[in-house]
């Protein structure tokens, strides 16, 4: 069942007929014979199309639907969520425009179980979220099949063949078009500049320019004519139909001139009118291809096959997609690693395709490894962590994906007038003609004609596409410069940014302490940093880190929040190792026997390039604090370096957090950065905000933006981005308005020929997706 169906006032049939198609109900029966009836039904009532059984025949069993079923289950690709909800993400042919984008889902948002459902244009995608069982997968696709739509399970592999052949279908009308166009020239030249032809010759020619148009304007309209009925069965309105009576009008009027051999015909108008909007649309495919290519990249690093290890030793090649989390594969050296897993041993990664970090950076046994990453060092095994679908790369995508469809304030506001846009510009239409042909009393070919103009020349496409290009091209540029847009608005918000608030710990600083060298005895180091082995805390791992010959020692107990212990041996906090309270600040104390204690300090180094990003910042207009649950003198010292003159110590969450609310009391919007999950509450609470490479899990779900390269370099730059993607938004914006504010009046009052308003038209939308490319670039 695909929505509860609801009565429909006009029915006229039996309380013991189905509802829909008048069949006999069986026993046990209530409103229809079957489910396909009762869906067919639920559909045509929730598109507002009641009028249909007032008209129809009433013949029993001639409007049953066939149940048919989707030829690809689609039940296993319903992804569970923890809360009882279900995701289904599709791949969808025959989306074109923002009104398909539209149509598909209003009339999954009518669903009552439903609770979203997203249409990506660019990327031909479709995410659908619902409450209950994973079977309304297969209901959803079948929806998706009334309305005109074929639907798959989303893979980059089917959305590059979906692409494929509608690329190759508008290649070849588009070939057809201009060919056409051409022949068709040759002939209509004859008779507009003929001065002396006589009425016979002037009938023969129209005839051939009609014997060789028509037939083009049926076929190489196709792919208008195709989504304009489409939308006409499912009661939306949407551009193509539009184009379509643009193009078969003028052909039909054509047609009637040269059975009645009028003086002119306008066979060469809408064979070029064709070839010039199929030539925009082709422009238009392409630049949209360009502009969600970084999530095509992404897709891509995890196609391909891996080499599977078996039980016996041996190895089988399988494609990536079809490996599961707890499956042993062998890298060779200089591979990508398609798949997230745990190395079985040291290996050497370069991530630069995923986090930007421009060196190789060595992994140990244990460590997690990303997918997308190229093995640098010699063949390993690692244990699958996660299947494609649920891996890291996955995960990007969606979440690139995610911003990229975002429904920010420009947003809503294209679709807001791009909804009124195709009945508006119907009226209009047909106003023209009564104007002209009424009114003024012109013949009803020039009224047709102007009437034509007005159709072709007001195109909700440029409006529709001047903020989603723009947000594409953004997102794509960030992740590219190694940031990561997690949030739906993420990018509004950061162009208004005025003030950054930095955490310290992991933010200003590497969060990696080092051993400050006092001069101390190298046995004596190499003794506790033996010790230090044992222990995860990072004091200890810097510890042992400073003496890396130092071997690790067996029988070492830990007594929790204070240190460890072998035999007489401790390493642990000063008070741990019999020192005075007063020793404070990053120490460990190491103490054997009855030997006189020896403390460690350490420091955690400010990030090399936290300076110039403060600096930056300022630059750009936003001022800068610190806030930090560390020591005044720790966090003065780093304060001091970094350039920020406003700092705060010993602030925990809570306060963190009200500082934040505070600045926004005031009338500040303010940037946190943070890391750590004592920071999660402020960046939740935050205008904006962003947490840098190695932050927790919880403080990368509570930030919009995510740095995927070590340091903060990349922020000012994500900031300059989003400033200028958003004044790139407002130009699109105002040059669709102003467009046809200027056009519709011009086209109604006859100064537009079919010609020239088609390729007004086309440029328009081009135009607005090239502006939309400048928004990958820093301004």
């Amino acid at each position: 069942m695909i929505v509860p169906a609801r009565p429909i006032a006009s029915e006229a049939l039996s309380a013991a007929a189905c509802a829909h198609c008048g069949a006999p109900l069986a026993p046990g029966q209530a409103r229809f014979c079957c489910t396909g009836c009762e869906g067919a039904h639920a559909l045509i009532a929730g598109l507002g199309l009641a009028a249909f059984y007032a008209r129809r025949e009433s013949e029993a069993g001639a409007l049953r639907p066939e149940v048919t079923a989707t030829s690809i289950d689609l039940v296993p690709f319903a992804a569970a969520g923890r809360d009882g909800t279900r995701r289904l993400e599709l791949v969808v042919a025959g989306l074109t425009c923002g009104a398909c984008v539209w149509l598909v889902e209003q009339a999954l948002a009518r669903e009552p179980d439903i609770l979203s459902a997203r249409a990506s244009l660019s990327a031909r995608r479709l995410t659908v979220t619902w409450r209950g069982e994973a079977g309304r997968a297969n209901d959803i696709a079948a929806l998706l099949a009334r309305l005109g739509f074929r639907a798959a399970p989303f893979s980059p592999a089917c959305l590059r063949a979906t692409e494929d052949a509608e690329g190759r279908e508008l290649t070849r009308a588009l070939g057809i078009a201009a060919f056409g166009a051409m022949n068709v020239m040759l002939v209509s030249v004859a008779v507009w500049v003929g001065t002396d032809m006589g009425p016979a010759l002037r009938h023969g020619l129209h005839w051939l320019a009609a014997l060789i148009g028509m037939p083009i304007v049926l076929v190489a309209g196709m792919p208008f004519y195709r989504s304009a009925w489409v939308a006409l069965r499912a009661g939306r309105p949407s551009m193509d139909m539009a184009v379509s009576l643009g193009v078969l009008a003028t052909a039909l009027m054509s047609l009637s001139e040269t059975v009645f051999n009028g003086p002119y015909t306008y066979f060469d108008g809408a064979t070029a009118l064709l070839a010039l909007l199929l030539a925009g649309r082709a422009l238009d495919r392409g630049a949209r291809r360009r502009a969600r290519q970084s999530v095509a990249e992404l897709l891509a690093l995890q196609e391909g096959t891996i080499q599977r290890l078996l039980p016996d030793g041996r190895t089988e090649a399988v494609p990536a997609e079809h490996a599961a989390a707890g499956d042993r594969v062998l890298v060779a050296a200089g591979e990508r690693l398609r798949l997230d897993g745990v190395a079985e041993g040291d290996t050497l990664l370069d991530a630069a395709a995923t986090t930007g970090e421009s060196l190789p950076r060595r992994f140990g046994a244990g460590e997690a490894l990303p997918a997308g990453a190229v093995n640098m060092g010699a063949a390993f095994t690692m244990v699958v962590s996660a299947a494609a679908k649920d891996g890291s790369l996955a995960a990007m995508a969606r979440l690139l994906e995610r911003a990229e469809q975002a429904r920010g304030r420009f947003v809503s506001i294209a679709d807001r007038a791009s909804r009124w846009y195709v009945p508006v510009v119907h009226v209009v239409a047909a106003a023209t003609f009564a104007l002209w042909w009424g009114a003024l009393g012109a013949p009803w070919q020039v009224g047709l004609v102007n009437a034509v103009c007005v159709l072709l020349i007001t195109c909700p496409c440029a409006l529709a596409l001047a903020v989603p290009a723009v947000q594409v091209v953004a997102v794509g540029a960030l992740f590219r410069r190694g940031v990561l847009v997690t949030s739906a608005t993420a990018l509004e918000r950061l162009a208004s940014a005025d003030h950054a608030v930095f955490d310290k710990t992991g933010t200003l600083t590497e969060g990696r302490p080092v051993l400050i060298p006092e001069g101390q005895d190298p046995a004596v180091l190499a003794q506790a940093a033996s010790l230090a082995r044992a222990s995860r805390h990072p004091l200890a791992q810097a510890l042992a880190r400073a003496a890396p010959d130092a071997p690790a020692l067996d029988g070492v107990h830990e007594v929790p929040g204070q240190g460890l212990v072998r035999g007489v041996a401790r390493l642990g906090s000063p008070a741990f190792c019999g020192l005075p309270a007063s020793v404070d600040g990053m120490t460990l104390a190491y103490r054997d026997g009855d030997a006189a204690p020896v403390v460690f300090r350490f420091a955690d180094r400010l990030r090399a390039d936290a300076p110039a990003a403060v600096a930056a910042l300022a630059g750009l207009g936003l001022d800068a604090e610190l806030l930090s649950g560390d020591g005044a003198g720790a966090v003065d010292a780093v304060a001091r370096d970094a350039g920020i003159a406003g700092w705060r110590a010993g602030v925990d969450p809570a306060a963190k957090q009200a500082r934040i609310l505070a600045l926004k009391a005031e009338g500040r919007r303010p940037l946190m950065v943070g890391d750590g999950i004592n920071d999660a509450a402020a960046l939740a609470a935050a205008h904006v905000s962003a947490s840098p490479a190695g932050a927790t899990d919880l403080a990368q779900t509570a930030s919009d933006l995510v740095l995927q390269r070590e340091g903060l370099a990349m922020l000012p730059g994500a900031i300059r981005i989003a400033r200028r993607a958003q004044a790139i938004a407002r130009q699109n914006i105002g040059f669709s308005l102003v467009y046809n504010v200027l056009a519709v009046p011009m086209a109604v009052a006859g100064f537009v020929t079919p010609l020239v308003a088609a390729l007004v038209m086309a440029s328009s939308s081009i135009i607005v997706v090239v502006n939309a490319l400048r928004a990958g670039k820093e301004g």
